[in-house]
């Protein structure tokens, strides 16, 4: 099983400041996590973590580029040894109301791409939450700024740090898993694979329906008390201030969507140790697409070292998640050459 080790910040503060900020930062998630219990709808997308982060090897950097006008900034984790030719590239989102750094160590992606020489960004949200519906809304009047962010950051790492145009993937969590399906949606052949953990297509005047065959996984807890595996249909209203709850489809119907567009073989259910696997296996010349359901997972990255915040259910040890989710992504096979550098922004230094 996968190490997932907590890793380090970009500027590491004093372990006092540490433990200072965490409290303020999550004497808020912790209200907001009991609300959603009794109905309050909302995502977040981390937690308080059961180690202090260490310093790794290598530091990542900060790095930013200007699309639309807007600076937008990522984290940006390169491997230790970079080989000399082009390398895999993740791109992972993270939740509702967290940033790169908190994504960073919940998921414990670092570690794992490490050994498969993998580049990781870690993207920001505008206003910790990402577009991941199709509608327009009074503070996110172009629903559309985020996938346009996501293919000017591939575009930019194919240039300057030799990422793989044929193994691009996206990974997210919560309202970041929502953002991956997102872009496999929208951008079909950008990705060679996509995987939401927590995340489901958003539906209702959001909806976002997938145009063309890509390879996704969705991971999910069955006894999510946040967003539930059978999806929320009737989302509560946001906090005042923040961005619109969306309505989604369950974990199901969105793997289904996909695996609609991919002219899969019909499904295959299979039960694990843990969890519930459901497998829809490609015709010929399609993509795969699969589920999995975690028993005893609440609103978490199964198999995690972060503590979810109360109120988000049971973390889960049933499943060692970034082992899988890498492993998926890795087996699929490399998209077909699409110039993703084509559209430029000339801005992005």
């Amino acid at each position: 099983m996968t190490s997932l080790t907590s890793l380090s910040w970009v500027r590491p503060a004093p372990a006092r400041v540490r433990r200072r900020r965490a409290v303020r930062r999550w004497s808020g998630v912790l209200v907001v996590g009991l609300a959603l219990v009794t109905g309050c709808s909302t995502d977040s997308g981390s937690g308080t973590s059961s180690n202090s982060p260490k310093p790794s090897a290598a530091a990542d950097t900060r790095e930013r580029l200007r699309v639309d006008g807007t600076t937008r900034d990522y984290l940006l984790h390169k491997p230790a040894k970079s080989g000399t030719g082009p390398r895999p590239l993740v791109v992972a989102f993270h939740g509702r109301g967290a940033d790169p750094a908190e994504m960073r160590e919940l998921s414990g992606l670092n570690e794992a791409a490490k050994a498969r020489g993998m580049l990781v960004a870690y993207p920001e949200a505008l206003r910790k939450t990402w577009g991941a519906g199709a509608a327009p809304s009074r503070k996110r009047p172009d629903p559309d700024a985020d996938v346009r962010f996501t293919q000017a950051l591939v575009d930019k790492l194919v240039r300057t740090e030799r990422a793989d145009p044929r193994r691009v993937y996206v990974v997210g969590f919560s309202n970041g898993g929502s953002m991956a399906l997102r872009v496999a949606a929208d951008r079909p052949k950008l990705v060679a694979g996509a995987v939401a953990v927590a995340g489901q297509l958003p539906t209702g005047r959001d909806e976002v329906r997938p145009t063309g065959p890509v390879p996704v996984m969705v991971v999910y807890g069955a006894k999510d008390p946040v967003r539930p595996v059978t999806g929320l249909a009737r989302p509560g209203p946001a906090p005042k201030g923040q961005e619109p709850i969306m309505a989604t489809k369950s974990a199901r119907s969105s793997v289904k969507a996909f695996a609609t567009a991919g002219r899969t073989k019909p499904p295959v259910e299979q039960s694990r140790k843990g969890y519930d696997r459901t497998v829809w296996r490609p015709g010929p010349g399609t993509v795969p697409v699969e589920l999995l359901v975690v028993r005893d997972a609440g609103h978490t990255w199964p198999g995690t070292r972060v503590t979810p915040p109360k109120g988000f259910g049971p973390a889960s040890t049933a499943l060692d998640t970034t082992g899988t989710v890498l492993g998926f992504l890795t087996d699929q096979s490399p998209r077909p050459p699409h110039g993703a550098a084509k559209n430029q922004e000339r801005s992005d230094r």
